[in-house]
């Protein structure tokens, strides 16, 4: 039997972009046990509700892959919304975990939680500084989740992992204005601007940031391998350690959308954390994750996805 035949898992935020990716990869590992709380039913931001939720389902294992995220735009706007719904999700989950004595607890945390200034980011420099500002208190927040799963480790032995996820792009990101990644905003933008005839698109900064794009499918079963194979305390960094600047980033998007006219820098926006490239060496040497999407290739994937379910 495998691993995942023999568990009951709970996917929090299983019914989202990264989580349905995860409850697919169960699937296909063989789990036919995967509960999916869904939030009309349960409000992980209560102690009550996350109680009921443990009732409910007994799970063996849970993936805590639920949040309240956006983009800069929606980071800007809601950062107490950010701070607190984030916070309270996880530290409920870790507490209950801790107290029906769950086998394993897996944390889903971002790369939003490290510092600012960072060029090479490593899971050793998570302390080394306060994250950029527009991801500060939603970065604050998911990196709260560490410090609890350690100290819970440490005086109960709750075997709680904790996962560092890049940027995450690809098929069933939300393309909504509000809320958008850079990825799915680009994407809209271009084909938005194909579709009316326009000449320019107008895009946020200058395109100088950098960013590793991990597409979801591979975060997923990133994820998976770490539920299946590591149970440490530290911290563990899942990216592609390749390193794309949001003006090429654009570039081929405009490419692959097929978008003929001119891209205009809005340089009285903000651009972001300048530079992030993940070291994922830490996750190919304790649990072999080595991610397989090329940027080009995912982009593509989520192109044809958004033009033929989402348009």
């Amino acid at each position: 039997m495998s691993f995942w035949s023999e568990r009951k898992v709970v996917v929090t935020g299983g019914a989202g972009f990264l989580g349905s990716f995860i409850v697919e990869a169960l699937r296909k590992k063989g789990s036919d046990e995967i509960f999916v709380p869904r939030s009309r039913d349960y409000d992980l931001r209560k102690e009550d509700d996350v109680t009921r939720m443990f009732e409910d389902a007994q799970p063996d294992l849970v993936i805590h892959a639920a949040g309240s995220v956006g983009g800069i735009g929606a980071n800007s706007a809601n950062p107490g919304k950010f701070f607190y719904d984030n916070a309270m999700m996880g530290m409920h989950i870790i507490e209950v975990a801790r107290r029906v004595g769950l086998q394993k607890l897996v944390l889903v945390g971002t790369v939003c939680s490290y510092p600012k200034q960072l060029e090479w980011i490593r899971e050793e420099d998570l302390w080394s500084g306060y994250p950029e500002e527009t991801n500060g208190p939603y970065g604050m927040s998911k990196k709260m989740h560490l410090v609890q799963a350690q100290a819970y480790r440490q005086q109960y032995g709750l075997n709680a992992i904790y996962l560092i996820l890049a940027n995450l792009y690809g098929p069933g990101e939300s393309f909504d204005p509000e809320d958008s990644h850079v990825t799915a905003a680009l994407v809209r933008k271009f084909l938005d601007a194909r579709s009316q005839g326009d000449a320019t698109v107008e895009l946020w900064g200058d395109g100088s940031p950098t960013r590793d794009f991990l597409y979801v499918e591979d975060a997923a079963e990133g994820i998976l391998q770490a539920a299946e194979s590591y149970d440490g305390s530290e911290p563990v960094n899942l990216g592609t350690g390749q390193e794309t600047s949001i003006k090429m980033l654009a570039e081929t998007i405009v490419r692959l959308t097929g978008f003929q006219g001119r891209l205009a820098w809005d340089v009285s926006k903000p651009n972001g954390q300048p530079r992030r490239l993940v070291d994922a060496t830490r996750a190919a040497q304790l649990f072999g994750f080595h991610p397989r999407t090329d940027l080009e290739e995912g982009l593509r994937r989520e192109l044809n996805w958004y033009t033929e379910k989402a348009l």
